[in-house]
């Protein structure tokens, strides 16, 4: 894996000294926008730079004003990940402020730069502006009785002695007694196909009871590769994966070998084998092989925290198929958000790949030209066969009419081990409602008039069946440069049950400098103002459209409240 170093941000030359000396006392690395020169590595987007070191880095320090650094991390907060130390430091050096992580070693880091700097380190944290420090900060390490902790600060402030005890074992501290659990644990586990994951869940339990460890000394979870798909296993998250050959290497450490184990996967070990891979050649087992009656799990303990950076393994793969909505990031959710960000590649068609290139900060691009959905999903598949972070992304919602179906059925067909999420977005007939009025504010369906995967008498029969039902549709891929009559067709069906008011909203661009939605009665409507681009929406029979002071006409579709409140 690779080191985690502070990086320390400068956005000109006027910052590059202190940035120099900052450097120099505490290490790490100096990034600077192209062309400054005395920088260890350079950037084109500030904001983007910083939110990929916030995901990476050890620390990320910024020699400029904190707003800019709340900007650039302020969208990629979620509770699923823990940040690293984000600390603003004053151009003249006079101030430092430790904005986040202050309990995670911002707070002693601002105080090292402060030194530095002769400046003033901003510490907002209780018990670091009465004793100097912070008495819950983990460095490295979990605070057991985090209770205690407010007490425990009285006490110190009354002059009375608090233990401070750093310790994998339970312990269960006291109003003067603070347990601090490192983070030095690794567990490797083993289990058969189909394994219940409570049971392993219960094996890992009653070992840690019995050998008195603390659950939260617990830093990894490791396993086989060919468990990547295991309930049981991934239940844990942060698991990661050696192949049979890396297990292997572990022979000459392990206690309880197994020549079943070894021809069935390969290895003569893989719960002490996992567990001493994670915690590297200085690490120990403490707890040997321990079985229930299908999983074994056995812990190591590194001798250092930082050992765990310092072998080779991987996450288990994973496709994040993703809907960037119809083209206006003010449109994306910030859940499709995280997940462009977080992932190391993105894959798609160019265009939609484009819609999005100024978030992206350092993934690997992967770019397909129209009509190439399968290949698409296959290199997704791919990548995360490798163990990489993949996005596979879609415009509008990535379930309606887009890759996740697609993802799924060759999944079907060709089984593997890797992890897909899907990550809605907001479609375009959805983004066209909204932007007509509220036409889908009853009984609604989508209908695909693209013959190249589903054949016309199939289309042609949904027509009809919506039409005699009264429902609002919306017709996506009405027309092409060799699909031309289709919408036609589709609308002589609907004529039949439709009135010639009947609104019909024609919405091309949506979400982009282009956008252009149009709302016409059915009679006047023309097949001619629609592109592949443009989605078409036909009211119900019962759909209104009327017209406003500010001119606009807006389209909506009633649900039937005017009955129930005897309205008028």
């Amino acid at each position: 894996m690779t080191e985690r170093r502070i990086a320390i941000f400068v956005l000109g030359p006027s910052a590059l000294e202190l940035a120099q000396k900052i450097k120099a006392g505490i290490g790490g690395d100096i990034y600077g926008p192209e062309g400054l020169a005395g920088c260890d590595r350079h950037f084109d987007n500030a904001l983007q730079a910083i939110a990929q070191n916030a995901r990476q880095a050890q620390a990320v320090i910024g020699i400029f004003a904190a707003g800019i650094l709340i900007r650039a991390i302020g969208p990629k907060m979620p509770e699923k990940f823990r940040q690293p130390p984000l600390i603003a430091v004053a151009e003249d050096g006079s101030s430092v402020v430790p904005l986040i992580g202050g309990h995670s070693g911002a707070n002693d880091l601002s105080r090292k730069i402060a030194a530095l700097t002769g400046g003033h380190a901003a510490i907002t944290t209780a018990s670091d502006i009465v004793f100097g420090e912070a008495m819950d900060e983990p460095k490295s390490a979990v605070l057991f009785n985090r209770k205690d902790h407010k007490a425990a600060a009285a006490a110190r402030l009354r002059g009375e002695t608090i233990r401070q005890e750093l310790t994998i074992y339970r312990s269960t501290g006291g109003p003067n007694h603070l347990v601090y659990h490192p983070l030095t644990l690794a567990v490797g586990i083993g289990c058969e196909r189909g394994t219940d994951p409570a049971e392993v869940k219960r094996l890992l339990d009653d070992t840690l009871e019995v050998n008195n460890l603390a659950p939260q000394s617990i830093f990894q979870f490791a396993s086989i590769d060919v468990k990547e798909d295991e309930p049981a296993i991934n239940q844990f998250g942060n698991v990661y994966f050696f192949t049979a050959e890396q297990l292997k290497q572990q022979s000459q450490r392990i206690t309880a070998p197994s020549a079943i184990v070894e021809a069935e996967v390969g290895t003569p070990s893989v719960a002490e084998a996992a567990a001493l891979a994670l915690v590297g050649p200085n690490g120990k087992l403490i707890v040997p092989k321990v079985k229930s009656k299908r999983a074994t799990i056995a812990i190591a303990q590194a001798a250092h925290h930082d050992d765990f950076l310092s072998h080779e393994n991987r996450r288990r793969g994973l496709v994040s198929v993703v809907g960037i909505g119809p083209g206006d990031q003010g449109m994306m959710t910030p859940d499709v958000d995280f997940a462009l960000w977080w992932s190391t590649e993105w894959v798609g068609y160019s265009l939609y790949l484009d819609l999005v290139e100024n978030l992206r900060h350092g993934q690997t691009r992967h770019d397909f030209p129209l009509g190439d959905e399968e290949a698409r999903c296959r290199k997704a598949i791919e990548l995360a066969k490798e163990g990489k972070q993949v996005a596979l992304v879609c415009s509008g919602d990535a379930g309606i009419y887009a890759m996740a179906a697609l993802v799924y059925e060759l999944l079907d067909r060709e089984p593997c081990r890797i992890a897909v999420e899907v990550h809605p977005g907001i479609s375009a007939f959805q983004a066209a409602s909204a932007k007509a009025g509220a036409m889908i504010g009853h009984d609604f369906c989508c209908i695909s008039l693209s013959d190249l995967l589903t054949p016309w008498d199939v289309i042609e029969k949904r027509i009809k069946a919506a039409a005699e039902g009264d429902f609002v549709i919306s017709f996506y891929n009405p027309r092409s440069l060799k699909r031309r009559d289709q919408l036609e067709r589709a609308f002589a069906i609907l004529k039949q049950h439709r009135p010639p008011e009947t609104p019909v909203v024609v919405a091309s661009n949506l979400g982009r400098p282009q956008e252009h939605i149009r709302i016409r009665t059915f009679a006047e409507f023309n097949p001619e103002e629609v592109d592949m681009l443009t989605l078409v929406m036909v009211g119900s029979s019962q759909s209104k459209a009327f017209k406003r002071g500010d001119g606009n006409t807006y389209a909506y579709t009633p649900r039937g409240y005017a009955k129930k409140m005897d309205l008028k």
